[in-house]
Formats: structure tokens, C-alpha cells, sequence
């Protein structure tokens, strides 16, 4: 099962990085439905987490994950209001969405220590692909130079969420 999640992460990734080598990248638009649907899919995962986790460590990462993801989007939702610019709607971000719905599924069947291990796998994969995506796709793409900005301020926040999910990965191995 662990496969199957990681391979969904994957595909998300691989749609992000195939816009990338596109002859243009993903426009403003389409980056802040991207950036709004990941934060989402991960605030998402992280109320399921928190409360159905019995591990305290557990707990607190993904109630960490539902603050800082919201507060992300908060930002980008204000940003994009200032801009005038409507989230446009596309195949990465529905891909995004899938991968996110799918995981919460799977998440709602385990228990205990399985759905720990499970959450937290899903948060490393899923933080390593949001990195590779903001690296290689939408900082590169962003034209409007404030939505670049946000982008590069959050990606230090992004990586700090990898680095605490693989301790939390360590410790439930």
C-alpha cells in the first residue's frame, strides 16, 4: 500500500515536472491554484492526522502541518486577491487533489501505528515532491515577481516539514 500512495505521489510530481519542460511553465494563474490545492491536500490530511493519531509526536506535526499550511495559503489567497487574479484550474492542481482525496481514503481505513507510519511516509514523500515542484516548476514560472517572492519565502518552511517528517519517520520505524 505504502507503493501505491508513493506512486501517487509520484505521478503528482511528475505531472508538476512535466510542465516544466513544456515550451512555457504553468502561468500565475494556474500556479496559484497549484500552490492552493497543495497546501490544501496537506491541511486536509493533517486534521485527519491529528485527530486520529494516538502518538503525541504525531499529533503535533500534523496539527503543525494544518497551521502552516492554512497560513500559507492565507498568503497566497490575499496575494492573488491583490493581484486580481483568479486561481486557474488545472491538470496538475486536479492531479494534486486526487493524490490528496485518494490519500485521506486510505488513511480513514488504518489505525494505531499503521496509520502513523502511513501518514508520515505520505508527508515525506509528498514534501520532497512540493520541493521539487516549487524548484523546478513554479518558482522558474512565476512572472509576477510578488507570487515569486512568496513562493521562494515558504520553500525554507517547506523543506523544515521534510526535515521533521523523516525524524518522525525514524522514530516510527
Amino acid at each position: 500500500m505504502t507503493r501505491r500512495l508513493s506512486l501517487a505521489v509520484l505521478a503528482a510530481a511528475a505531472t508538476l515536472t512535466h510542465a516544466a519542460h513544456a515550451a512555457e511553465g504553468p502561468n500565475d494563474a494556474q500556479i496559484a491554484a497549484i500552490v492552493v490545492t497543495a497546501n490544501q491536500v496537506d491541511v486536509d490530511a493533517g486534521k485527519l492526522a491529528a485527530g486520529k493519531t494516538k502518538s503525541a509526536a504525531v499529533k503535533a506535526f500534523a496539527q503543525q502541518m494544518v497551521t502552516d499550511h492554512s497560513g500559507v495559503n492565507k498568503l497566497a489567497v490575499d496575494l492573488v486577491t491583490k493581484l486580481k487574479v483568479k486561481p486557474q484550474d488545472n491538470p496538475t492542481a486536479q492531479s494534486l487533489q486526487k493524490g490528496g482525496d485518494d490519500n485521506l481514503a486510505r488513511l480513514r481505513t488504518l489505525d494505531g501505528a499503521a496509520f502513523d507510519k502511513a501518514y508520515v511516509d505520505r508527508e515525506v514523500d509528498y514534501h520532497v515532491a512540493v520541493l521539487d515542484a516549487l524548484d523546478k516548476v513554479l518558482i522558474p514560472s512565476a512572472s509576477n515577481a510578488e507570487l515569486k517572492a512568496l513562493l521562494v519565502k515558504v520553500r525554507p518552511a517547506i523543506d523544515a516539514h521534510l526535515q521533521h517528517a523523516r525524524h518522525l519517520q525514524g522514530e516510527l520505524k
